[in-house]
């Protein structure tokens, strides 16, 4: 570790530095709060199979010489009913405990870099309005803002890596984007949490979120294989109940 991991306070800090505007705060700042919540409803109900799945493993039956089998465990939990956790049904279960207060840090500021691909910023007295061109790169200048500020990689990577549903080389050359031929792809579970919850809210103006078949009919316009990466998302981290969260903030869903 090189740098530091920012406290909520310092978060905020982060993003008031660079908004251009208080609109342009408010946009941006209330996306990551959405997406920080909901990469955290999906963390605990990822944490809550995973102990569900480790307690019944202690009760599965044993076969052979006194060994438990992967079949039996996963026959276990797809056969035991677990009501929604904090908001999110359906998922699979993850490898290992997630740190729900990594993908909290990682969802505030996984967006920063969009103060810096405004068309309109809020200071010229025009609506805010995104430059098209210049969006793609948004991940790539709150990566390199974080860094210069001294915020460890570690966090830094949480907007280099959130793109789309992970860009590739062969995306961004094939795509012929803007951006350094390189892999933007989650480094993590963290990382990939933050990235799928990022798929349920957009920036526009006004905002709005998304449920699961908005994003695929997005998904499908970059192809198949794109389209694939994203239903293996969600059929990997469950879905979240979108209609309540825009309850909540009073925006539409589409």
């Amino acid at each position: 570790m090189t740098g530091y991991i920012p406290t909520l306070e310092q978060i905020d800090e982060l993003h008031r530095k660079i908004a251009p505007s208080e609109a342009a705060y408010e946009l941006v700042h209330t996306h990551c709060v959405i997406v920080a919540t909901i990469g955290c409803q999906i963390v605990r109900r990822q944490n809550a199979l995973f102990t569900r799945r480790c307690t019944l493993s202690k009760d599965a039956p044993e076969w052979g010489s006194n060994r438990r089998t992967e079949n039996t465990v996963d026959a276990a939990v797809s056969a035991t009913p677990m009501p929604p956790t904090a908001g999110v049904t359906g998922g699979q279960v993850p490898p290992r405990l997630l740190d729900e207060h990594l993908v909290l840090i990682g969802g505030l500021l996984h967006d920063i870099g969009t103060y810096r691909v405004f068309k309109h910023d809020g200071s010229d007295g025009e609506p805010l309005k995104f430059s098209k061109k210049r969006y793609i790169l948004h991940g790539l200048k709150g990566y390199e803002y974080l860094l210069d500020e001294g915020v460890d990689e570690s966090i830094a990577q949480f907007c280099r890596n959130h793109t789309g549903v992970g860009l590739t080389c062969e995306d961004v050359v094939k795509q012929e984007l803007p951006l350094p031929p390189a892999d933007y792809v989650p480094m993590n579970l963290e990382q990939e949490v933050v990235m799928y919850a990022d798929k349920f809210h957009s920036k526009s103006v006004p905002p709005k979120f998304l449920q699961v078949e908005a994003y695929t009919a997005r998904a499908e316009r970059f192809g198949e294989d794109n389209k694939r990466r994203w239903l293996d998302l969600v059929a990997k981290y469950g879905v979240p109940d979108i209609p309540a969260l825009a309850e909540r903030y009073g925006m539409r869903v589409i």
